[in-house]
């Protein structure tokens, strides 16, 4: 089963005011972690064997997950026989492995280090703090499609990120992580990649989206699935604010289950 790789171990810095008390990816939305609201969105594309690279504060994404059942779900506890009942069906059927990948590691630093959980297979990744409406499995059989190391989903620049140049057969001709004119578009998460993708990345100093990217898209490994809807990633208590809203309208454009 291919595997989806979850980056969930930075500091979320611009996001002081809630990652003071738990890591980005538990910053809640409509009371459920952002995480979990990226897995609903892999699942809902037939993914749900997670691996999630972890670091500041894991101990609270690793709790998050074994006591799943326990916040999720009625139970009857039976002191007397030593037994905990769970009602209900769950909705979700993911396996979710946990890999404490360093405090201080940097993106590519946290690929390279769970290469043994995706056993040389075909992986889907992307960042903890990220929602689109998006369709995984489209952006999974583009990448197979083409044949490539890499695939990178590209979305328009809001004007503050580094920029991707694409050519007309979707090739990654360069990629210039925020640059002084900022325009175009950029990198909008959900990557899917071969292992051998991170050939590029030296250990765990490695930032990702630097010099892998640019030596992928020099090697002509490096394909752009193309997203114009609905994309936001949570790096302020703004993008935060704006997210719970859309979640309490009613129609929240990344819920795709």
């Amino acid at each position: 089963m291919n595997k989806v790789v979850i980056l969930a171990g930075g500091f979320g810095t611009r996001l002081s005011e809630e990652t003071g008390l738990r890591p980005k990816p538990l910053v809640e939305i409509g009371g459920k972690p952002i995480l979990w609201h990226i897995m609903k969105i892999y699942a809902a594309a037939g993914f749900n064997d997670f691996v999630i690279c972890c670091g500041y504060k894991s101990s609270m994404i690793k709790s998050y997950f074994v006591n799943y059942f326990t916040e999720n779900y009625d139970l009857t506890v039976d002191l007397g026989k030593n037994d905990v009942k769970f009602h209900g069906n769950p909705s979700e059927n993911w396996r979710v492995t946990m890999v404490d990948t360093g405090l201080d590691t940097m993106t590519g630093g946290r690929l390279k280090r769970i290469l043994p959980y995706v056993e040389n297979e075909t992986f889907c990744m992307t960042y903890g703090d990220g929602v689109a409406e998006i369709n995984a499995r489209q952006i999974f059989d583009f990448h197979k499609q083409h044949g490539k190391k890499a695939t990178i989903t590209s979305v328009p620049s809001p004007g503050r990120f580094g920029v991707l140049k694409i050519d007309g057969s979707s090739n990654v001709t360069s990629f210039e992580e925020k640059p002084d004119n900022e325009v175009g578009r950029i990198n909008g998460g959900f990557f899917v990649l071969e292992p051998s993708a991170l050939d590029y990345v030296d250990g765990d100093d490695c930032i990702w989206e630097r010099t892998p990217l640019e030596k992928l898209s020099k090697a002509d490994e490096l394909k752009a699935f193309s997203h114009d809807k609905f994309w936001q990633p949570m790096d302020t208590l703004r993008d935060k604010r704006e997210l719970e809203k859309l979640w309490s309208s009613g129609h929240a454009p990344w819920k795709v289950w």
